[in-house]
């Protein structure tokens, strides 16, 4: 466990370090799966997650929705001064996060401190939480997981950053940009993310899309060029999301991004940063998303939540489906882990959960549904015939004339012949409920 950082006041007070008590344990303010020390297939819980707290929903958000206004009213929110409102934004961030032992956070720009329309101002005030920061982060441990720019709260963004008609509005993305990877660098971030919200359209009346992903492209290179030129080596990731706020947006799922690298030629340095709510607006399951980026070689990150299915927005809420997170964690070992990037709680507490306890409770709660789904991933991997299964359903294919057809060397009158002399093909199950229930099992 590392050191619990606290300001001058603390304000989550009466809450120590929360600690692992085992499935035994009845204290919600515990960890019973999470074992950070643990080894599962050869590597610690720590280190297979690399858990982040996302800091826009747990610091920023205020329960506003598009119906009511905040009804979080916490404490580190009240000083009227910017800079110092951010100072103890970020001293009630780093109590929390050494609370809970997490590893990692994550950040946009105007989520540190307060941006207004001048850019020397905004930089101002970005490196000076940056120093802020350093010291947090030297303090506790706690590092960077990845960093991002805000490119769609501004009106100047309302129809979108670097896919916009006018140039000037393109311009002064850039320079948040710049700052942002500054600010990313300087605190050792290991990734920086970038995701489109307005970089899409809302009718074609008005849109030239060939134009527009034609600029997304080249501001995507310039932003890369420039980072690598001040030394950061991490790994750049787009986060994919279909739709809101913009009616289309250019990212829209893991397998349109990755066509648009390919096109782009950006594959060597971008990867994939995938959230459950974003695939599922896109009409996917998580575990889809996460498949298509596994066997692209670009699933990145994770931002960690769950929607509603009674509602048709991004809900961000918690994630608690151990099944949907079994499954994904099966695809996710089977790859080999993450590619950089950890998991990102991008969450946020619902507006009626008013405590601040509640924040403890829904991150501990999304800690052990990871940490218990790993263990079950595992325990299926290394103990059932799950992946026997699916190695036979495909076993036509590991020799003789599927082998040849596999290697290109079949011609389509050779295919024929085949058919012609084997007769109708077997009937052969999927065994679907067979595997739902193996799971069940595990779990």
């Amino acid at each position: 466990m590392g050191n619990v950082i606290t300001g001058e006041k603390e304000f989550f007070k009466g809450i120590g370090q929360i600690q692992f008590e085992g499935i035994e344990s009845d204290n919600p303010m515990a960890f019973r799966w999470y074992d950070e020390n643990r080894l599962v297939a050869g590597k610690s819980m720590k280190e297979h997650f690399k858990f982040a707290c996302a800091y826009w929903h747990s610091f920023v958000g205020n329960g506003s929705d598009p119906f009511g206004g905040p009804t979080h009213i916490f404490e580190w929110d009240k000083n009227p001064d910017p800079v110092e409102r951010a100072k103890d934004k970020m001293d009630a961030a780093f109590e929390f996060i050494t609370k809970l032992n997490l590893p990692y956070y994550c950040f946009h720009d105007v989520d540190v401190v307060d941006y207004g329309n001048d850019i020397q101002e905004n930089e101002s005030r970005l490196q000076a939480l940056v120093e802020y920061a350093k010291t947090k982060q030297q303090q506790s441990g706690v590092n960077l997981l990845w960093g991002t720019a805000n490119l769609f709260s501004h009106l100047r963004y309302m129809n979108g950053a670097s896919t916009n008609p006018d140039f000037h509005v393109l311009t002064h993305g850039a320079a948040q940009v710049k700052a942002a990877l500054d600010a990313t660098i300087a605190l050792g971030g290991e990734n920086y993310v970038f995701w489109g919200g307005r970089e899409g359209y809302q009718t074609l009346l008005n849109t030239n899309m060939k134009r527009e992903q034609e600029h997304f492209a080249q501001f995507l290179h310039t932003a890369r060029d420039y980072a690598r030129k001040n030394g950061f080596k991490g790994t750049f990731f787009i986060e994919p999301k279909p739709c809101e706020p913009t009616k289309h947006q250019y990212d829209y799922d893991c397998a349109t991004v990755i066509g648009f690298l390919q096109k782009y030629k950006l594959l060597d340095d971008f990867k994939l940063n995938i959230e459950v709510n974003h695939a599922t607006l896109a009409g996917h399951t998580f575990q889809h998303e996460l498949q298509v980026a596994a066997d692209a070689g670009l699933l990145g990150s994770i931002d960690a939540n769950r929607g509603d299915n009674q509602n048709g927005w991004d809900t961000d809420q918690f994630p608690n489906d151990i099944n949907e997170i079994t499954e994904a964690m099966l695809i996710i070992l089977e790859a080999g882990g993450l590619q950089g990037g950890g998991v990102n709680f991008d969450a946020k507490i619902r507006r009626n959960s008013t405590d601040a306890k509640d924040l403890f409770y829904a991150h501990i709660g999304g800690m052990d549904i990871f940490a218990r789904a790993l263990i079950t991933a595992d325990n299926i991997m290394q103990k059932s015939d799950y992946r026997k299964v699916r190695e036979e359903r495909y076993s036509s294919f590991d020799n003789g004339k599927g082998k040849e057809f596999e290697n290109g060397s079949l011609s389509l009158e050779d295919l024929r012949q085949y058919a012609m002399q084997n007769g109708e093909p077997e009937v052969r199950s999927g065994r679907q409920e067979y595997l739902e229930n193996l799971i069940n099992r595990y779990i």
